[in-house]
């Protein structure tokens, strides 16, 4: 069988952002607009896209400020090409891309924790987060619920 190839962009120039909107829906990543989509990765400083012929397969970003902090977020990878490493390699990709800065900071989904400490990152103890909608991150177990006394 021979080993497929892909090909990686680090720019979001010729990015079709429906094709995103649509790798976030099947990844499942939730629904995320296409005009979303375009406005957080065109703000981010890093940002990895992976194709497999002209199929984007793989996407993530990082939101950097040049020294202090880059926070990883929106790793995606489709469905057919999951445990390819490539989910993996987006994250090398961009903690290389960030390893300059004081911290790296990577927001993962419950569950998700073991595949993040096998490439270096470690739980913190004091993470706090205001969520648009908290009756949905609290569905979602993002956030603790705190209990009335």
């Amino acid at each position: 069988m021979k080993e497929e190839k892909f090909i990686w962009i680090y720019d979001s120039k010729n990015i079709d952002w429906n094709e995103l909107q649509n790798l976030y829906k099947i990844a499942p990543l939730g629904n995320k607009s296409a005009n979303d989509l375009k406005t957080v990765f065109t703000n981010s400083r890093y940002k990895c896209f992976v194709f497999s012929g002209k199929k984007l397969v793989g996407a993530g970003r990082a939101l950097a400020d040049g020294i202090d902090c880059s926070y990883i977020c929106d790793i995606a990878v489709h469905p057919n090409y999951q445990n390819k490493r490539i989910g993996t390699n987006i994250i090398k990709v961009l903690v290389d891309n960030s390893k300059e800065h004081r911290k790296i900071i990577l927001y993962a989904n419950p569950g998700k924790e073991p595949l993040y400490e096998k490439a270096g990152f470690s739980k913190m103890k004091t993470a706090m987060a205001i969520f648009k909608n908290k009756l949905q991150a609290q569905e979602n177990n993002l956030i603790e619920t705190k209990k009335i006394k």
